[in-house]
């Protein structure tokens, strides 16, 4: 692999970990105010270009093990927030920055399609705070300024979705019911964070986890962590505070959905980990007890429930979305197994599906742009009429499934593996009626898309562009990569887990 850090000027290289974020948050606003949209998405892919740059940077800085602290303005922590760039975050910076940059590549086209002339420099400007929050949410080593990202992403999405009220005004209702649970679920983990520094008088996690072991018997830590688990898992879209994710991911802007399914609720599920794992110990009474009798059964229901909910849908989008809070349950049995096989399996998890997801939808976008529809009904063979779309969607489609030789079928395995190790065969036999499910739902769209006979109203579909077609093969590949050589992933997870079970902080 080339050495980008040697590419990177040294003054820059020394403020990586604040420029990964910076970029995006301060090319927000230009974009915002420049008259021509055209422009202003030029802006777009160049800006998160180059966080992508520095994101691969700060992966191979990580690489060494030791975990790297940015002092925001000189103020050391606790006085001032910090920055921090470990193994376990870096594949999360990593992951947002890579399917942010192919996710503009992909916005060209739909986007003139979905959202009004005079509101597209205002979309892409709230797409790049967007993807400047989430980053945010990810390097941050302060529990309040986590609460900070998190809302500067929430905001910019609620806005991305409600400007797709353009293609179909259920976009609205949609947007404010993400609104309102997006804002219980803020209240919930800013209240949790309060109960923290009300135990411990800090809010740096290094600080957090050097001082919780001696308050840890307080009822105020108990409600702390409650609160935050709650509210995280309610951004997470963990089964049963999901509900706002169905209507979002069908009613949105095939971009946002792109975009929200690839990374929004997996910083979520990062910043879950970082909390459980490094600021808090799972070995705990308390930890234990919430892992193993609240989590992990609320994973295995929505592994199947979800996967059944998903077989009866109508729409692609509603049926794909129903399939998302199912792979969630996956990744949170993984985490409630808490040991490093678990968490690396479900991390593992949690990159393919953003890489199987992304492709998805992002077929289904392509589609939809000639068809006009997203309905099941409406795809009966579309596959003749747009080949290079459909196969790659299939393509991530088995990946979805677990079909051997695709990354989901590897990250699957381990998940099976990681049970067994802990003698929880009840998860291998979650995961396999999942699958079978799975098998089900998918299986309905390959059947429309390659095997029903188009009808009149499919004579219009042609294939997706160009500009949306080098994005969804990419991700259509590296389903494929992936899943004959996954080291490189496993590399990076193996490595997030080792940091998470040896506390994480520097």
């Amino acid at each position: 692999m080339i050495d980008v850090v040697s590419l990177i000027p040294d003054g820059i290289v020394r403020h990586l970990a604040v420029l990964v974020v910076v970029v995006p948050l301060m090319l927000s606003p230009i974009c915002a105010a420049i008259p021509s949209w055209r422009v202003s998405w030029a802006v777009v892919p160049g800006g998160i270009g180059v966080s992508l740059l520095f994101a691969i940077a700060l992966v191979q800085q990580s690489m060494s093990g030791e975990a790297l602290v940015y002092a925001l303005g000189g103020w050391a922590p606790p006085l001032g927030i910090s920055f921090v760039i470990d193994r376990l975050n870096a594949p999360f910076i990593l992951l947002i920055s890579f399917i942010g940059f192919l996710a503009t590549i992909f916005a060209l086209p739909t986007i003139m399609k979905d959202i009004v002339e005079e509101k597209r420099s205002l979309f892409f400007a709230a797409y790049l705070m967007c993807v400047g929050g989430l980053l945010g949410m990810t390097v941050t080593g302060d529990a309040f300024n986590l609460f900070v990202f998190l809302e500067i992403s929430s905001i910019s999405t609620y806005v991305m979705v409600a400007l797709g009220a353009t293609r179909d005004r259920r976009a609205l209702p949609a947007a404010f019911n993400y609104l309102i649970m997006g804002s219980i679920g803020a209240t919930f983990y800013v209240i949790g964070v309060g109960f923290l520094y009300a135990a411990t008088g800090t809010l740096n996690m290094a600080d957090l986890a050097r001082l919780l072991p001696e308050v840890m018997d307080s009822k105020t830590v108990h409600a702390g962590f409650a609160f935050i688990v709650v509210g995280l898992a309610l951004k997470a879209a963990i089964f049963p505070l999901h509900q706002w994710l169905p209507n979002a991911y069908a009613y949105s802007p095939n971009f946002v959905t792109v975009f929200l399914s690839a990374t929004a609720t997996k910083a979520a599920f990062y910043a879950l980990v970082r909390i459980s794992f490094t600021v808090f110990s799972p070995e705990l009474d308390f930890q234990h007890v919430i892992f193993t009798w609240v989590l992990a059964p609320l994973g295995a229901i929505a592994a199947i429930v979800c996967s059944f909910q998903a077989v009866f849908q109508t729409d692609i989008r509603r049926m794909l979305a129903y399939s998302s809070v199912a792979q969630v349950g996956y990744m949170v049995l993984g985490l409630s197994l808490v040991t490093a096989a678990g968490l690396s399996a479900a991390l593992f998890h949690l990159i393919n599906h953003a890489l199987m997801k992304g492709a998805l939808f992002m077929a289904v976008g392509g589609v939809a742009l000639s068809l006009g529809s997203t309905k099941l009904a409406d795809m009966a063979g579309v596959a003749r009429r747009a080949p290079w779309t459909m196969t790659a969607l299939g393509i991530s489609a088995l990946s979805l499934v677990g079909v051997p030789l695709t990354a989901g079928f590897l990250s699957k395995v381990a998940l099976f593996q990681a049970a067994l190790l802990k003698d929880w065969w009840w998860v291998v036999i979650v995961l396999a009626i999942s699958s079978v499910l799975a098998v089900l739902y998918v299986g309905r769209i390959l059947e429309a898309a390659f095997f029903k006979t188009p009808g009149p109203v499919q004579a219009k579909v042609t294939e997706a562009p160009l500009a949306l077609l080098i994005p969804l093969w990419i991700l259509a590949i590296a389903n494929i990569y992936f899943g004959l050589d996954a080291s490189f992933i496993t590399g990076l997870t193996d490595g997030a887990a080792s940091v998470a079970f040896s506390g994480g902080q520097p």
